[in-house]
């Protein structure tokens, strides 16, 4: 993030009562406001349908960073640029008002029409907010408009396709910024650095030096509160179809020819157009989807899925998903990419494996039966930082080699001082960078690819539960990579 850039500009967050502004955006932009990389010349404009004064809006953003970041100094001063809009959605003239709102505001902070409205809502409102934003005059001002809309965008390729044909009516594409909060992760952004600035990696990064990639994103909780949304939804639309996508995009992509937004997209998309599609009789081949039942974890007994709130007791949504992915262009074809994300298995735990190929003969391990490869692991959350094993000869007798770890914690010595992903986001958006924000050809693409797995999942009924919670998922995920000689690295060894 570049410190030098401080930005004059109103944030409108619809949805300002709710969880998300609670729990991520107030702790964001006050971090972003007492590291000045945001001027003292902003306001933030709360929308919701509370009847709020700005004294009790202030005193509720005041005990979300209370709660949400160790050192709070200089809150009051903070909290002196946040303003509470009463709103209804569906109505033109309160759209009328909080543009008199945002005039006012912009006159006496000196800001030059400068507008970020943040969509933190259900998303059947996306559409109905921009249009409204257009029409009654909020986006036409001297300085810029953008959007940020949280996901999921769209639940299907066609729901996404006409949600953006109806936001494009109000904004352009270059003014939409859709988040996936990944993409504001330390170790997912470094994942290019690690690629394109080490001599001794981008050589190597491709078929012939790597024999598979591994990508798991395990949680310990489960749908907790949210069984209504998940529902709908299912750990493939939930995670695949935006978090592991996005992370497959950035370790399979070329290099870029520049770090701009235009280029890493452009990268990205070729990526997603060379990911092979999986037809509906073959999705058993390829994927393998779980539901979690009754489990202990920590010594607590826990329900299975189909016994949380607001949750079917005869559910078919998956909360478990592992599967194998093959990208047919010059670089990969050969090299499988696994990935399974799942809700209450044993740790929590975001990370990446890249194996490397066996040397032809390996003379240090001519009298040995389990010959250890070269891993690259790129630790993503809660711990951030990366791992090499190499095999060297420790001490003692025999010439033969043992795996060794090179570790670098990005996070162990101070957790509390690392930015948070919505900070990074917020800024990037504030300073009109979209490299890590996703662009509609992505989000078309990779809806495309996963609806054709929603569809055969939904013809053939699932014989669920199939894992037991505290576990790592059913036990046909380890079949798919068995068939091809491989297994899942474990996601329990963490940095001491």
């Amino acid at each position: 993030m570049n410190s030098e850039q401080q930005p004059k500009a109103v944030i409108v967050i619809f949805g300002a009562t709710g969880d998300l502004a609670k729990r991520k955006l107030f702790p964001s932009i006050y971090r972003l406001f007492k590291s000045s990389r945001l001027s003292k010349e902003f306001a933030v404009v709360g929308v919701g349908r509370r009847p709020w004064t700005n004294e009790e809006f202030r005193s509720n953003v005041t005990a979300s960073i209370e709660k949400g970041v160790e050192e709070h100094q200089g809150l009051e001063d903070f909290t002196s640029h946040f303003y509470y809009q009463p709103f209804d959605i569906e109505k033109p003239s309160s759209y009328g008002q909080l543009n008199e709102v945002l005039k006012g505001l912009e006159e006496s902070y000196s800001i030059p029409g400068n507008r970020m409205f943040y969509l933190a809502m259900a998303p059947e409102f996306f559409a109905t907010i921009a249009i409204n934003l257009k029409n009654e005059g909020l986006t036409t001002t001297e300085g810029w408009s953008r959007l940020v809309i949280e996901k999921p965008f769209g639940h299907d390729f066609p729901s996404a396709k006409k949600l953006n044909e109806e936001i494009r009516e109000a904004f352009s594409e270059d003014q939409i910024y859709r988040i996936d909060h990944y993409l504001g992760k330390e170790m997912v952004q470094n994942i290019e650095v690690i690629r394109f600035a080490n001599a001794i990696f981008e050589p190597l990064w491709n078929n012939r030096y790597i024999s598979n990639i591994q990508i798991t994103s395990s949680e310990v909780l489960g749908v907790e509160d949210r069984g209504r949304y998940y529902e709908t939804s299912g750990a493939l639309r939930d995670m695949v179809q935006n978090h592991i996508l996005q992370m497959v995009a950035l370790l399979a992509m070329e290099p870029p020819v520049r770090l701009s937004d235009e280029e890493m997209r452009s990268e990205k998309v070729k990526v997603f157009k060379a990911l092979r599609p999986i037809k509906a009789d073959e999705v058993s081949k390829y994927f393998v989807r779980g539901q979690y039942g009754s489990g202990e974890i920590n010594n607590e007994n826990l329900p299975g899925y189909r016994e949380e709130n607001n949750v079917d007791p005869e559910s078919n949504t998956e909360t478990f998903v592992a599967g194998k992915l093959l990208i047919d262009n010059f670089r990969w074809a050969g090299v499988p990419i696994y990935i399974r994300t799942g809700k209450r298995m044993k740790a929590k735990t975001t990370k990446i494996v890249v194996q490397f190929k066996d040397i032809p003969m390996n003379l240090y391990y001519n009298n040995r039966e389990n010959v250890e490869p070269n891993l690259l692991v790129i630790h993503i959350q809660p711990d951030e930082g990366i791992t090499l094993q190499l095999n060297a000869r420790k001490s003692g007798d025999g010439s033969y080699g043992e795996p060794i770890k090179l570790d670098y914690c990005n996070n162990c010595g101070d957790k509390n001082n690392t930015p948070e992903a919505y900070e990074r986001l917020i800024d990037d958006c504030l300073n009109g960078d979209a490299t890590n924000f996703t662009h509609w050809d992505e989000v078309s693409l990779t809806w495309t690819f996963v609806d054709e797995i929603s569809k055969a999942w939904e013809m053939k009924p699932a014989s669920f539960p199939n894992y037991k919670s505290g576990s790592m998922g059913p036990e046909n995920s380890e079949k798919l990579l068995s068939d091809d000689g491989f297994n899942w690295w474990p996601v329990t060894d963490t940095f001491e």
